[in-house]
């Protein structure tokens, strides 16, 4: 959980490095839902600040139909831009505005973009090769994980600051940093080429 004062500071932080690398056309913010973490994504999507996103990581079907439905209303009021994970017929279904597909279905990204040319696909990556996969496969952006140890990629090495600012200054597309960043990591990314942050605690309003 974060106070507001956190969440904006993050927020800040996440355009500043947006700026940086010119990347204004993406969100600099990205709230992960998570079913354990998270267990109103709804609130925490309210407190999202004009132009973040959403990417819906729930899992049970039905849950994630009539959520992915409530998020998509919260987001045209609020201008926020809604992705589903991993579920592209939903996606359509309820008007999202992306897709967000795991490392291992990276290589769909082609598929989506062509038949979806206005979506915004987002690709789960965690090593310098996993980002060449998504920009070969025509991804937007690719989300690089974990940065620093969190309970979303429990015994997964995290990359550290080094290596995560030695493989986005060589992406050939925008890379979020996502795992374990809040208030008081955000300022360990400053200057690195990253398109912004995507985050599940550091999001979620105390």
């Amino acid at each position: 959980m974060a106070s507001a004062m956190q969440r904006e500071h993050l927020a800040r932080a996440a355009r500043a490095l947006n700026a940086g690398t010119r990347t204004g056309a993406f969100p600099s913010l990205i709230l992960m839902t998570d079913e354990k973490r998270s267990p109103d994504p709804v609130r925490c999507a309210r407190a999202l600040p004009k132009g973040a996103a959403i990417i819906l990581r729930h899992t049970h079907d039905r849950a994630r139909a009539a959520l992915a439905a409530q998020l998509r209303t919260i987001a045209r009021a609020r201008g926020l831009r809604l992705l589903i994970a991993g579920d592209a017929h939903l996606a359509q279904r309820v008007r999202a505005d992306g897709l967000h597909l795991p490392d291992a279905r990276a290589r769909e990204a082609s598929h989506w973009k062509a038949l979806r040319p206005s979506w915004l696909i987002t690709v789960a990556a965690h090593s310098a090769r996993g980002l060449a996969i998504a920009s070969s496969a025509g991804a937007d952006a690719a989300l690089l994980a974990p940065v620093f140890a969190t309970a979303s990629h429990k015994g997964r090495t995290p990359l550290g600051v080094a290596k995560l600012r030695a493989i986005a200054m060589h992406a050939t597309l925008p890379v979020y940093a996502l795992g374990g960043i809040d208030a008081s990591r955000i300022g360990r990314l400053r200057g690195a080429r990253l398109a912004g942050i995507a985050a599940i605690g550091a999001l979620i309003p105390d």
